[in-house]
């Protein structure tokens, strides 16, 4: 049974006001680091103060890409609790980007513990205010100071911790997205489906374009007949379509989203039809046209619900609902983030409390 050593910080950090936070940009005082080898397994796992890492500059996750990581995020509760929302979602989700990465199992419940304990050394960072949150980003590298192509031998497990406010400039306003159809992303059973920072390695010359002519993100479509609705670039996507919300289905090419899921579970609990299907851009225009594209937004980790008020693609242009955020969205956002902040009741078991 692995054992978790705790070092503290001899001196913690000043913090930020929470307007100034912004995102990823702030660390906390420590973070989470564990290691792995073939003769040891994984082991050394320990909380300790947050501090640049030394690497020796041959080490494989370097040249070969070999890494995986996570997104969640922590919150305090209007009654000050500090909790995570579906931590054992997030983290069974790394597990099977380890395992398409080659890179060895972990237990589950122990880094659950783990990540639990570095929040509750760190509570101070959980901010109170309204849309701020601890995030939480676990991760893994491939340490064999090594040139050649192969899984690794060594790896390192590492948990920082960064308090942020609002993802988007934006804030809860429709965002506009540039669909493209000279860039592909993933394809199917390739690395679309696992969170792994080649896919957003292969997104941000399409997203730096898109930000060029004024919008906010790519959504992209299949690789072979460049006609199918995949995802944004940092969100999985959904579409009110007449009386039914329609996202595309998980087909290996596009992240299964923890907060897609939730959506999902959350409009089948209201009784709203929601449909996981192929869907193609121009079926999107054509619903458009004839007055049936009543909502589109995105959902993820980090934005929660992020509408989209305007979609282009080539020389076709679809403003949604005005270009204002749509009834259905406002809803999802407020009752997610409601049992986020202990505002409303968790109907579905998804908070857990940090101790």
């Amino acid at each position: 049974m692995l054992e978790l050593k705790i070092e503290l910080a001899p001196q913690r950090k000043e913090k930020p006001p929470a307007d100034k936070l912004g995102f990823g940009k702030i660390f906390t005082d420590h973070m989470f680091v564990m290691d792995y080898s073939v003769e040891q397994g994984w082991h050394n796992a320990k909380i300790k103060p947050y501090e640049p890492l030394e690497l020796d500059p041959s080490v494989m996750v370097f040249h070969y890409g070999q890494a995986i990581f996570e997104g969640m995020k922590a919150f305090r509760t209007q009654d000050n609790r500090v909790v995570l929302f579906r931590p054992e979602k997030y983290i069974s989700r790394m597990t099977n980007s380890a395992r398409k990465l080659c890179i060895p199992e972990f237990d589950e419940a122990f880094v659950v513990k783990a990540i639990k304990t570095l929040i509750d050394t760190e509570r101070d960072w959980v901010y109170g205010e309204e849309g701020t949150a601890l995030y939480i980003r676990p991760f893994i590298i491939a340490t064999d100071p090594y040139l050649g192509v192969r899984p690794s031998h060594t790896y390192k497990f590492m948990v920082i911790l960064s308090p942020v406010g609002a993802y988007y400039a934006e804030g809860f306003n429709p965002v506009k997205i540039f669909i493209t159809d000279e860039f592909t992303r993933a394809a199917k059973n390739g690395l679309g489906d696992v969170k792994t920072p080649a896919n957003y390695a292969a997104s941000l010359y399409a997203g730096e374009k898109a930000k060029q002519m004024g919008f906010t993100q790519v959504l992209w479509l299949d690789p072979v007949e460049k006609k199918y609705i995949e995802e944004v670039g940092t969100m999985n996507v959904f579409f009110r379509i007449g009386d039914e919300v329609v996202t595309p289905v998980l087909h290996g090419s596009i992240l299964p989203g923890v907060t897609r899921d939730s959506v999902i579970q959350v409009l089948r609990n209201w009784g709203i039809p929601v449909v996981e299907r192929t869907i193609s851009v121009d079926e999107l225009f054509e619903a458009h046209a004839a007055g049936n594209l009543k909502e589109s937004f995105g959902t993820g980790t980090a934005a929660v619900i992020s509408p989209v008020g305007l979609l282009r693609h080539g020389d076709r242009e679809a403003v949604i609902n005005e270009g204002k955020t749509g009834e259905l969205a406002s809803r999802l956002f407020d009752s997610i983030t409601g049992m986020q902040y202990g505002k409303s009741e968790d109907l579905f078991g998804w908070i857990a409390d940090v101790r």
